[in-house]
């Protein structure tokens, strides 16, 4: 979102994807969170992120990265060089399509944005070597930043899980499952395995035990996850 030069940070994000009501739109900033989820959900194949980046020709921006013997990391900063050069006002797209080089390049099978969140909006305008330095500068600064989340994210996952035989009521499982896939929920989105007021109970409950937190500090529309 800075790099975009946009005001929201996280609890905005959450706030324009999860307090959606059916049928409305997320707005700039919740299409930025949302595509961003769903590029790091699913392949770094052409056909995958040509559906989540309309109008991006993601085939053949990926068909750049293997013409020379480069790292993936230079590889990465070409793809993102050559989108901004055509696409300048993509930044979103041009860094999906910068961490899916660098993630199909170190063979993982999801998209990490070690770029998207490390690199800055002064770098997007630096090109060939400079874009380089400025790319690896990323990766190495929020590899380690990742690398702590993960870590306390497993922590957190591992408490949720070890309460979930504590768990009676219908629809547990199914919220349990929700909780360790999203960044958030709010009780609205367990509606359609449970009742709204066995939702909120369910989280109060959870948050009793350590297995949960809010996220908000608010007293109404409040979000919870691990």
């Amino acid at each position: 979102m800075a790099i975009l030069g946009r005001p929201e940070r996280a609890p905005d994000l959450r706030d324009a994807v999860h307090l959606l009501r059916s049928g409305d739109r997320p707005g700039p900033a919740g299409d930025v969170l949302l595509t961003w989820r769903r590029a790091t959900s699913r392949s770094a194949s052409p056909e995958e992120l040509g559906r989540i980046l309309p109008g991006i020709e993601t085939g053949a921006f990926l068909r750049l990265s293997p013409l020379e013997p480069r790292s993936p990391v230079a590889n990465a900063a070409v793809v993102l060089e050559a989108v901004l050069a055509q696409h300048p006002k993509a930044a979103v797209a041009a860094l999906v399509l910068a961490d899916a080089v660098l993630a199909r390049g170190l063979k993982w099978s999801v998209l990490v944005p070690l770029l998207g969140a490390g690199l800055k909006a002064g770098d997007l305008r630096k090109s060939g070597d400079e874009l380089v330095l400025a790319c690896h500068r990323s990766v190495v600064r929020t590899a380690a930043s990742a690398g702590q989340i993960g870590v306390e994210l497993q922590r957190r996952a591992n408490k949720l899980k070890a309460v979930a035989p504590k768990l009676r009521g219908k629809g547990a499982g199914a919220a349990l499952t929700m909780f360790l896939s999203l960044d958030a929920v709010a009780p609205v989105e367990l509606v359609d395995i449970m009742s709204d007021r066995s939702a909120r109970r369910l989280c109060d409950r959870l948050v009793k035990l350590g297995a949960i937190r809010e996220l908000t500090g608010r007293d109404s529309f409040r979000l919870y996850g691990v």
